[in-house]
């Protein structure tokens, strides 16, 4: 390879290289579509309310999810919608289904209406409120996650899922301690010395 030849590669890629650099600090993050539990743990009978939040939105101009749980541990009620998209305008809500056999909520949606920009920032989208039926836990987890522009553009978002458990109330476990300790002082006492 001749000096010149490889003078210009070099270059070339030098330039490629601070370009790529450059494009890479004026990409825009990818905001993130997730879910809070209060409170969490919680008891049987209990109610938790899981909010799902939006970081990091640019231009967010309608959503659609779907949320997934275990049946056997937490029954949902219908989402309601939160105060995020408010802040842009005039919003049109679609709490959508709930089927508590399955352990699913069908496709909620939110959406401005009218010409105007989306919202930015971060907030609470939906919230929903979950009656805790039995000690266990359970994986809450989105599905069908779609953030649009206000274009109507698809803008590409990350989701992140929680755990809530369902635990024995303070009482139930004070009365087993008490049970096992009655128990091992019955046995001692019968245990020859």
């Amino acid at each position: 390879m001749k000096h010149g030849q490889f003078c210009r590669q070099a270059v070339a890629a030098a330039v490629l290289g601070v370009l790529g650099v450059l494009g890479a600090g004026t990409a825009q993050a990818v905001p993130v579509v997730s879910l809070a539990a209060s409170p969490n743990p919680v008891v049987p009978g209990g109610n938790v309310q899981v909010n799902v939040l939006i970081s990091g939105a640019i231009d967010l101009y309608a959503y659609q999810f779907s949320l997934l749980f275990n049946p056997a541990v937490l029954q949902a009620s219908a989402p309601t919608e939160g105060a995020f998209l408010g802040a842009g305008g005039t919003t049109f809500f679609v709490p959508g289904s709930v089927n508590n056999t399955l352990g699913r909520v069908n496709l909620t949606v939110g959406s401005l209406l009218g010409v105007l920009p989306g919202v930015n920032g971060n907030g609470v989208l939906a919230s929903l409120n979950f009656n805790a039926t039995s000690v266990g836990s359970s994986v809450l987890q989105l599905a069908d996650v779609v953030l649009l522009d206000s274009a109507l553009l698809d803008i590409p978002a990350q989701t992140q899922g929680i755990t809530v458990s369902v635990i024995p109330e303070p009482g139930t476990w004070l009365m087993f301690g008490l049970g096992l300790a009655a128990v091992g002082g019955l046995v001692r006492r019968r245990m020859p010395a």
